[in-house]
């Protein structure tokens, strides 16, 4: 079941909802909130009401967190899965959203997520260097050429 999903659309919601409140909304975060969001929003929140992990969720949103703390998200997993695991209705319409929305954004073969500084593609990537140059999606400290005092072996000079 897609709980871990079901996850990061809720908190996206709750940051686009907040920036939306706050009036701070551009057309890109207007265009994400759609409809199938808004359908996933409304039955988590109808399912767990008062829930304490989503109230802190939505307490992380709230405080501008752009990404949902790994604890938060691992209490709402739980949460959603001991739902689903007690109201199969819940369970089939969950999955019923969450397939639209992976329809919708164009990654209905698989799923994409990515948690805690990792990095998700749902789609083509192209990455390219030419002319001696480095490119990657992310890279830590690069070096190219020499460097204009080298590290000499044994050394802890530089």
């Amino acid at each position: 079941m897609g709980v871990e999903i079901a996850v990061g659309y809720v908190f996206a919601w709750l940051v686009a909802k907040g920036r939306r409140v706050a009036g701070r909304a551009d057309a890109e975060i207007d265009r994400g909130l759609d409809s199938g969001m808004d359908r996933l929003h409304d039955l988590v929140s109808r399912k767990l009401g008062q829930d304490s992990a989503l109230e802190r969720a939505r307490e992380e949103a709230e405080t501008g967190q752009t990404e949902i703390s790994e604890r938060t998200r691992r209490r709402l997993v739980d949460s959603l899965t001991d739902a689903a695991e007690r109201d199969e209705a819940f369970a089939e319409a969950l999955e019923k959203v969450i397939a639209d929305l992976e329809a919708e954004a164009g990654s209905g073969s698989g799923s994409v997520s990515a948690t805690s500084g990792g990095l998700a593609v749902g789609g083509k990537v192209d990455v390219r260097a030419e002319g001696g140059s480095v490119a990657a999606l992310r890279m830590g400290n690069v070096t190219l050429g020499s460097s204009p005092n080298p590290r000499q072996p044994g050394s802890n000079k530089g």
